[in-house]
Parts: C-alpha cells; sequence; structure tokens
C-alpha cells in the first residue's frame, strides 16, 4: 500500500512539473500569442478590404464574364489566407512544419495536375480565350467543324447554338487550339451568288441587269462595291459569280437577304428574257468513226 502510494506521490509530482513547464513556456510565448493574434485582427480585416478591391478590379477586366471573376476572386482569396497562415506560423517560430507542408503541398500539386490535365487545360483555356476577347456571347462563329451563336462561355466549355437549333459544347482546349472563324466581328459581310446564263445571251446586258437588281440591298460604295464577275464557260452556261456586301445584325438577316437576292435576281432575268439554262446535253453521231444521224434514220425498222 504504501508503495502504491509513493507511485501516485510520483506521478502527481510527475505531472505537476509538466504543467509548470507548459506554463513557463505559455509565459514565455506570451508576447508572440499577443502578436499572433494581433496579426491575424489586422490580417482579416486587411484581407477583406484586398479581396473587395481585386472584386472591383476583376470585374472591370472582365465585364461580362462572370464565371472567371468568381474564380480570380476565390484564388485570390486562398492565396491571400495562405500568406496569412505562413505569417502567423513563422511568429509561432513553426518554421520545420511549414517547410513540411510546402514540401508535401508540392508532391500533391504534381500529382492532382497530372491526374486533372484536361480540366486544368480547358480551365486555363477559358480564362485565356476571355483575356484575348476572341469573341463574345452572342457572336455567330465556326469552331472546329461547327457553326452556330456563341450562348454561354464557361471555365470548361463553350456552348454554340446551331443553325439547325442544336446545342453543342465545346472543350475551351479544343477552341482555343483550333481556329477561329467569327462572324460577327467585322459586322459586314459578303453575299455571294453563283448562277449561269446561257450562251445565247448578251453579256453586257446581264451584268447590267444582275447588278441592279441587287443594288437596293447592298453597300454599293467605293469601298465595298457590288462585283459582277463571270467565272467560265460550263457545259450549258457561261457561269457568273454576283458578290456585294451588307451589314446584317444577326446570321439570320444575312441568310434572309442572300434568299431576297436570288429572288430578286430570278425575277429581273424572267422580265428580260434572260435564260438561267437547264443541264443540256448535246448528241453529235457525225464524229470520227460513227455513224451520221441520217444514216441512223434510214435503217430499215427505225421511226422517222
Amino acid at each position: 500500500m504504501e508503495k502504491l502510494l509513493d507511485q501516485i506521490q510520483e506521478s502527481f509530482t510527475l505531472l505537476n512539473g509538466k504543467i509548470w513547464k507548459w506554463m513557463d513556456e505559455i509565459v514565455l510565448s506570451l508576447p508572440n500569442l499577443i502578436l499572433v493574434f494581433v496579426t491575424l485582427f489586422i490580417g482579416l480585416k486587411l484581407m477583406k478590404y484586398a479581396n473587395r478591391l481585386i472584386a472591383r478590379i476583376v470585374a472591370k477586366s472582365f465585364p461580362a464574364n462572370q464565371s472567371v471573376q468568381n474564380l480570380v476572386n476565390n484564388v485570390a482569396a486562398v492565396f491571400l489566407y495562405l500568406i496569412l497562415g505562413v505569417i502567423l506560423l513563422a511568429i509561432l517560430g513553426l518554421q520545420g512544419p511549414i517547410t513540411t507542408v510546402l514540401a508535401s503541398a508540392g508532391v500533391a500539386g504534381l500529382a492532382l495536375g497530372l491526374a486533372l490535365q484536361d480540366p486544368l487545360m480547358n480551365l486555363f483555356s477559358g480564362i485565356i480565350m476571355s483575356v484575348k476577347h476572341v469573341f463574345d456571347v452572342g457572336d455567330f462563329i465556326e469552331s472546329n467543324g461547327f457553326i452556330g451563336e456563341v450562348k454561354m462561355v464557361s471555365l470548361k466549355s463553350t456552348e454554340l447554338r446551331m443553325l439547325s437549333g442544336e446545342e453543342v459544347s465545346i472543350p475551351n482546349k479544343l477552341v482555343l487550339q483550333n481556329p477561329v472563324k467569327n462572324f460577327s466581328t467585322n459586322g459586314n459581310r459578303r453575299v455571294e451568288i453563283i448562277c449561269g446564263i446561257s450562251y445565247g445571251d448578251d453579256l453586257e446586258r446581264v451584268k447590267e441587269i444582275a447588278l441592279a437588281a441587287v443594288r437596293p440591298l447592298a453597300m454599293d460604295t467605293v469601298v465595298r462595291p457590288a462585283e459582277f464577275i463571270y467565272t467560265g464557260f460550263g457545259d450549258s452556261a457561261i457561269n457568273f459569280q454576283l458578290r456585294f456586301w451588307i451589314n446584317p445584325p444577326t446570321v439570320w438577316e444575312f441568310l434572309n437577304t442572300k434568299s431576297m437576292a436570288i429572288m430578286k435576281l430570278k425575277a429581273a432575268f424572267d422580265q428580260n428574257d434572260i435564260t438561267i439554262p437547264f443541264p443540256i446535253r448535246t448528241l453529235d453521231f457525225g464524229i470520227k468513226g460513227g455513224v451520221t444521224l441520217q444514216e441512223n434514220i434510214g435503217i430499215p425498222g427505225m421511226v422517222k
């Protein structure tokens, strides 16, 4: 019994020594603890102000892309928290754990980056496209074989609504790495109509009538004149290309103007007896080694 009491007393003595040692360390660390709390309070206030300032700057830089604004604001907030945490740990003299955490974070970040390579590529591609202003929502573009109106540009994909009504989602990485044709940036579009007239028509007269037919629809200026060009001799027609410029507000207006130009051209040709020929085949029975048509008609049993 006496031995047990001695052991208990010894344990209490050790515990008392530990407690007093901890109290001494707390007293010695009290200035650092006070500095940590003061730094934490000031740091949180400064972070709040910095986040507001960053949010205003980002909103001015990317006014039309809320996704990029949220991403940049969140990344900035995390970065500021990490800086504050490192400062607090340094005040407490915990440089060793800081080094270990940073080393572990580097290895984990490398592994995570390899695992999420495609999503991260799409993410950064979306940010780059927003910075470069390749196109805006509402623009009509062609990318990766798809033609349509841009409905949304998120941080991972670009959403298009095609002419036929379907919606297609293209990863931002593919949009950034491949050529993009923007039909809305310039505003002006050239309408091209390919047609042909018969060999018996007057070419100069056809040119005048065709240009007069589309002139009410065209931006017929010195810089953007309407053009009529004969392109070659076809099997049954002399082919030409009629080109003129317009400034349509939408792609639908562009297509409607082209349709109206075709109707006006056809009406003008009909009014002036200009023929748009059907495909014609000429049969020549008198080529060398053949039989003439007269000889064919004279063959018994042939219909005269």
